[in-house]
């Protein structure tokens, strides 16, 4: 049998320009994505350009050669790409070159249907194996499907190109003609220079994604920022659109295993890759990796069918209402819809699923915010509002989940940079998003991150931090939560409700004249204020009244307790020379508290109240 294909192969041989002299006026050719591209096949078109007329270039990516979206070529060849790499951006902006604007995971179905009919597929295979399949290595995303929809299929046949297990082969009978080649496969390297910024994004990425999460996960700085912080998880998964040479490290620190994902277990699943020769030796022949179709790959159902997939993309901008523009930069194109949208939905469905946008707070050396009233004028949604479940800066995690529009902006102010968020929370009030009278206190103050910490206690891991103005939602339901006696107690009497002018006294702080400490337990994914601790600083006497509320089932664990040392170290940091308290006479399990505390403590009796000092500098 390997002879019947061996004599096809050999009578299908033909230079590189006389193959693409095959094409023909007036056709649309398919070229081959990324680093897979067929560099000898391009060559070829550019020395035999006089001899093209008037032919459509379809391209998902280029990071090669682009002089088919030149001017002088005009009348040669028109590129319309279904991704703007930065090569030919410029002529997409300046009409030299067309834009069409869709998922990757349909592509295929362009193809497939007629609806954007492919006349010649140039490819770049591996040579055939055995039985006479050649195989798409790095480069299968939607060039299996333009090669198997194609009238004819031009193949550049390598051998640097990597075999690679999944659906990537296509047998010699499909190909038309084969042109040889040893040119060394096209190379992306790292963007250079990685920002301050970024490697606090890949922070607060990687403490979204727990142990044995299936991940998706692209290329460019942000990536690469995260990858490092994925080094302590265990027994992570990929099933992604493309990958880099970043992800090669975590395999190999037994990072990624692909035990847990219950679908393709054990396997690095993937459409093509962009990396160096280091990432293509080492996927040659590794049964761990598998390509795939685009169609396959970015399918929402298939991505849905992952444990815990967690989608991890980027963004140019995103607005207060959650809407995320991803291609546009204002009305110029940047780059393309890709495969956002396709696993944003996917890891929406999956079992413990998250969908994550990462992007830098701002642009433009610091002076432009990205996060933004409204998308720029121009600017398309390439994410709505909807799909958007996370958005994370080097300033933090807003979590959008089920969140109104209020609440939705006032967390996106949270994580834009300092210098922005006043001028944000203005937009917003301005455009109805938050109350009038939204305190801008704990968006002006420098939030101090060294007071977060985590305790165990009664057996469950609690988390406290200085509160946020997005607390206040959690602050009422606790409210509403605590019986009369804790009520009375805490409040000096029978307070009946608690509406916004008082609770964001609570959380919309200055941290400096004021500040709240709040203990949360996440309970099944849902996060609860379990208690609070607040003190108000009077410049004057340099001493501030302190109050505690804790949630009647997490009371007697000692909770207050530590409420109050951290409260003591706080104040000690910032000189403040005693704190004061009003408490009912009866509260004598407040009052234990403050002597527990070893400091002296002094108290006076009035009708039926404490006035107590507590000197914080007593030994």
């Amino acid at each position: 049998m390997a002879g019947s294909w061996e004599e096809e192969y050999r009578s299908k041989l033909l230079p590189a320009e006389e193959a693409v002299l095959m094409i023909g006026p007036g056709r649309t050719v398919f070229l081959g994505t990324a680093c897979g591209e067929p560099q000898a096949l391009v060559r070829a078109l550019l020395s035999k350009s006089y001899a093209m007329i008037d032919n459509e270039i379809l391209q998902t990516l280029s990071v090669g050669q682009t002089f088919y979206a030149e001017e002088q070529f005009r009348d040669h060849f028109r590129l319309n790409t279904f991704f703007i790499g930065p090569r030919v951006q410029a002529a997409v902006n300046e009409g030299k070159a067309d834009y069409t604007p869709v998922n990757l995971s349909d592509i295929g179905r362009l193809f497939s249907s007629g609806l954007k009919p492919v006349d010649v597929a140039l490819i770049q295979v591996a040579p055939p194996d055995q039985e006479g399949y050649c195989n798409l290595g790095i480069s299968v995303d939607v060039t299996l499907s333009a090669a198997m929809n194609a009238d004819i299929v031009i193949a550049e046949v390598n051998p640097n190109m990597p075999r690679l297990g999944g659906e990537s082969r296509l047998h010699i009978r499909e190909i038309d003609h084969v042109v040889e080649s040893d040119l060394p496969l096209l190379e992306c390297r790292g963007e250079g220079e990685v920002a301050r910024e970024t490697p606090r994004i890949g922070r607060y990425v990687a403490d979204l994604v727990p142990d044995g999460a299936t991940i998706q996960i692209g290329y460019g700085s942000i990536p690469d920022a995260i990858l490092p912080f994925l080094e302590e998880k265990r027994d992570l998964g990929v099933h992604t659109e493309m990958f880099s040479d970043g992800l090669i490290d975590l395999v190999e620190k037994k990072v990624i295993t692909g035990r847990r994902k219950g679908f393709h277990e054990g396997k690095v699943v993937s459409s093509f890759c962009m990396g160096t020769r280091r990432l293509y030796d080492y996927i040659d022949g590794n049964e761990m990796f598998e390509m795939y179709p685009s169609a396959y790959t970015n399918d929402p159902c298939v991505i849905a069918r992952n444990r815990n997939m967690i989608a991890i993309n980027s963004a140019l901008e995103v607005d207060l209402t959650g809407q995320v523009c991803s291609d546009q930069i204002g009305d110029r194109f940047y780059s393309g819809i890709g495969g956002q949208a396709d696993f944003t939905r996917g890891a929406a469905h999956s079992p413990g699923g998250k969908a994550i946008i990462a992007l830098p707070a701002t642009a433009q050396h610091y002076t432009v915010s990205r996060i933004v009233p409204t998308l720029s004028t121009g600017g398309g949604v390439t994410t709505s509002r909807g799909d958007v479940q996370f958005v994370v800066t080097e300033f933090g995690v807003a979590d959008l989940r089920g969140k109104s529009i209020m609440e939705r902006a006032l967390a996106l102010i949270g994580i834009a940079h300092p210098r922005f968020r006043a001028e944000l929370l203005m937009h917003a009030k301005s455009l109805h998003y938050v109350y009038q009278d939204q305190m801008e206190a704990g968006y002006v103050g420098v939030y101090p991150e060294q007071y977060e910490t985590v305790k165990v206690i009664a057996d469950r891991e609690m988390y406290f931090r200085p509160a946020k103005p997005t607390d206040e939602p959690l602050l009422k339901e606790m409210f509403y939560s605590l019986s009369k006696d804790t009520v009375y107690n805490r409040f000096m009497g029978l307070k009946r409700s608690m509406p916004h002018r008082e609770l964001q006294r609570i959380v919309n702080i200055d941290y400096d004249t004021r500040m709240t400490i709040c203990g949360f337990v996440n309970e099944d994914g849902v996060w609860e204020m379990t208690s609070f601790a607040m003190y108000d600083l009077d410049k004057a006497t340099n001493t501030a009244e302190i109050s505690f509320a804790v949630r009647d089932k997490w009371q007697n664990k000692r909770i207050g307790t530590f409420l109050m040392d951290m409260m003591i170290g706080i104040a000690r940091d910032r000189k403040i020379k005693a704190f004061t308290a009003e408490l009912l006479a009866e509260n004598m399990r407040m009052l234990d508290l403050f002597y527990r505390t070893g400091l002296k403590v002094e108290t006076r009796l009035i009708e039926d109240t404490y006035l107590v000092t507590i000197d914080l500098w007593s030994k």
